[in-house]
């Protein structure tokens, strides 16, 4: 009777060890499953392929995927007294890692994706969903083609860190019907906060009809054959107005029917591991627009275009460009500024390490000249330019200043312009096709503080007729020898009479 107490003794006794220890055969076996993410676009492709079109798909509106409603598979139901889970590593004071983003893919607002058929409601709906979740992601996937009108994504009530996944195509449309007597814009993304444009995918603005629109010796009839009723007004493929933190990358833009990309009224910018083309050709296609925005970088870009591959306009400060390459096109542009007598303030712009090649002009700065007795040049300044590293090849003018900048036929000389001053052109080398060196500056506002260091270009042809450096009102030092010799850049400061007035000053 004692032997059979001490063996029930002994067996309760391993229980109470067991039932202290993790590493019981009663623990082994149970995990967490991780949560899955969406299926890819090409799998849903083909399954909608094997199991009917639009399997899944709401016409009008819907959730993210995933049963219409998480946009995940379900987890498996969790084990009886899991333990509690380890904090990241990544992460302070055991806070916990943020959930997955929640993703709306277009298809699931009713996109077809052919490039047929209408899907702009589709991307407002998506869009709509998204914007009442913080850090969500509309997605455009792979594969499809979307053939969308004139859209606006805009705040400001919409949730912060948006991202819009571009890796299928969105094509514009041709026909009359969808821009009515004209646009400033086709896409529109306008006074959001940490804003993301990202993917593999492309905007294709089939903008050869606009730009054939337009040219006068285009037939009539071959115009009506591409329903070439289109407006005057060329639209801007994609904009992004009143916008901050703004992040655009790994896209394309292509053929757009005017400008590229544009940023009007923006904060903290970058733009990089993008391209934009257009033919040479193309009219006003500009690549990316400044305008009245700050703190701005783009890098490791490919730009090719009918003109400036980067325009800066009023308004714009702490500007970064770098690691860019540009042609065809007109070249790295400041301006035109001061129009019809308005004040221009550009300040702090940085361009280095660029490739030019087969362009208009390398870098510039343009200001408007005066065209009518009403109508003078502007007020305002340029300052604290930096232009270095930069490598031209078949370019027509590699380094300008243009004061006397018009549009027109002939335009009068001006009493007033946009003072420009402290700007530095450094280590530019490489080959020009018609003048190396052109600085034409207004009589009222010479130019002042130009420096060139390590400047060697050459003509394309050593026996073909070039001009020489042109300068007017240009004054500055060499802080190296240039070749060709730049001598009239005058040495010291202009001996101007001109008062400037609160109106001129920024």
């Amino acid at each position: 009777m004692n032997g059979v107490r001490r063996g029930c003794f002994g067996f309760l006794l391993l229980i109470l060890i067991c039932s202290n220890f993790d590493g019981c055969e009663g623990r082994k076996g149970w995990h967490w499953r991780h949560r899955q993410s969406p299926t890819s676009s090409l799998a849903r492709k083909k399954a909608r392929g094997n199991n009917g079109a639009g399997n899944g798909h709401s016409s009008g509106g819907g959730g993210a995927r995933g049963g219409g409603r998480s946009g995940y598979l379900s987890p498996l139901p969790p084990p009886p007294l899991p333990p509690p889970p380890s904090p990241s590593p990544n992460l302070k004071n055991g806070s916990q890692a943020a959930p997955a983003a929640a993703m709306f893919d277009v298809l699931d607002f009713g996109a077809k994706g052919d490039g047929v058929t209408d899907d702009t409601k589709a991307f407002e709906a998506a869009w709509a969903t998204a914007c009442k979740v913080g850090g969500s992601v509309m997605v455009v996937p792979a594969e499809f083609e979307f053939l969308v009108g004139p859209i606006s994504f805009s705040g400001p009530y919409c949730q912060t860190n948006i991202v819009f996944q571009l890796d299928g195509m969105i094509i514009a449309p041709t026909n009359a019907k969808y821009w009515g007597s004209g646009l400033l814009w086709w896409i529109e993304f306008s006074k959001l906060q940490g804003i993301t444009i990202q993917g593999s995918g492309v905007i294709e603005g089939r903008g050869s009809v606009w730009w054939a629109n337009n040219e006068p010796d285009v037939d009539s009839q071959i115009k009506e054959e591409l329903s070439l009723v289109l407006p005057k007004i060329k639209p801007t493929a994609l904009r992004f107005y009143g916008s901050y933190n703004v992040t655009v990358r790994g896209i394309t833009i292509q053929n757009s029917q005017q400008c590229h990309l544009k940023f009007d009224n923006c904060e903290t910018v970058q733009v990089y591991n993008m391209t934009i083309a257009s033919p040479g050709n193309s009219l006003n296609t500009d690549g990316i627009h400044l305008q009245n925005s700050r703190d701005v970088m783009i890098h490791h870009t490919n730009m090719s275009c009918g003109d400036d591959c980067v325009s800066i306009q009023t308004g714009c400060s702490n500007i970064n460009i770098h690691s860019v390459t540009c042609g065809p096109g007109h070249g790295i542009s400041i301006g035109g500024l001061g129009r019809d007598n308005s004040k221009a303030c550009v300040s702090n712009i940085t361009v280095r390490d660029v490739n030019l090649h087969s362009t208009m002009t390398g870098v510039r700065i343009k200001t408007w000249q005066m065209l009518h007795i009403l109508s003078q040049g502007g007020s305002g300044s340029v300052q604290n330019i930096r232009f270095s590293n930069i490598r031209v090849t078949e370019v027509q003018t590699p380094i300008m200043i243009d004061q006397f900048y018009c549009d027109r036929s002939s335009c009068k000389n001006q009493t007033s312009a946009v003072g420009l001053s402290g700007i530095a052109y450094e280590n530019i080398k490489g080959t020009y096709t018609v003048k190396p060196v052109h600085f034409a500056c207004s009589d009222a506002s010479p130019c002042s503080d130009i420096t060139l260091t390590q400047v060697e270009l050459q003509p394309l042809q050593e026996h073909y007729h070039m001009y020489e450096p042109f300068c007017w009102q240009t004054y500055g030092e060499l802080y190296t020898p240039t070749l060709p010799p730049v001598v009239c850049l005058q040495n010291g400061k202009p001996t101007s009479n001109h008062i400037l007035s609160d109106h001129d000053l920024c």
